[in-house]
């Protein structure tokens, strides 16, 4: 029986950093009340967790025709920019997600399963694709409003974007000192 730290409506879900541009440590943190979960993930898992929740937000808003149930944009109220909770401990590393609607709550559920370290996650993406669910050792499955999760998108897409600047000519990233850029054959640009 997998250890499942369930979320429903938590005071606080975020994507977040720890450490500095090119050396960062993402983590997805949940608190309610004095109870704090973090789970450890990596870069494009943040960044495709957050375009396809807010693609699924604008499904949802075309499909009801502009109700009030899913907003546009993230409400003024309820951008968050405050770093992480302390203390961050890492739960588990992410595997699969998933991501659904529940029609009968309006709510958005995310599913992020504990990475597992036996096998290549082949086995787990068949599983998915056939509607089957993955298994894990540790799960964490948070429900959120359709407004906390606009929210949580804005401050995800943040993050990622928060990283090293690009080059201009490459599109790699930059550290301070500069880049091996494959566009001027192997010159360093600054």
């Amino acid at each position: 029986m997998p250890v499942v730290h369930r979320y429903d409506s938590p005071e606080r879900f975020v994507a977040g950093t720890v450490g500095a541009p090119g050396q960062r440590t993402f983590f997805l943190q949940a608190r309610d009340g004095a109870r704090l979960t973090s789970v450890a993930l990596e870069k494009q898992q943040v960044s495709v967790l957050a375009e396809r929740i807010d693609g699924l937000l604008d499904e949802l808003l075309k499909a009801e025709g502009g109700a009030a149930v899913v907003p546009a944009v993230t409400p003024t109220a309820m951008e968050d920019v405050a770093p992480l909770d302390q203390p961050i401990e890492e739960e588990f590393r992410a595997g699969t997600m998933t991501l659904a609607w529940d029609g009968e709550h309006n709510r958005i559920v995310i599913e992020v399963f504990a990475l597992d370290d036996s096998d290549d996650g082949a086995d787990e993406e068949a599983l998915v694709a056939m509607g089957e669910e993955p298994t894990a050792d540790e799960v964490l499955v948070v429900s959120l409003t359709p407004a906390a999760a606009r929210a949580f998108c804005t401050r995800a897409q943040a993050v990622v974007a928060a990283g090293r600047p690009s080059c201009q000519f490459c599109g790699g990233p930059m550290d301070p000192d500069g880049h091996l850029c494959p566009r001027a054959n192997g010159f360093r640009r600054r």
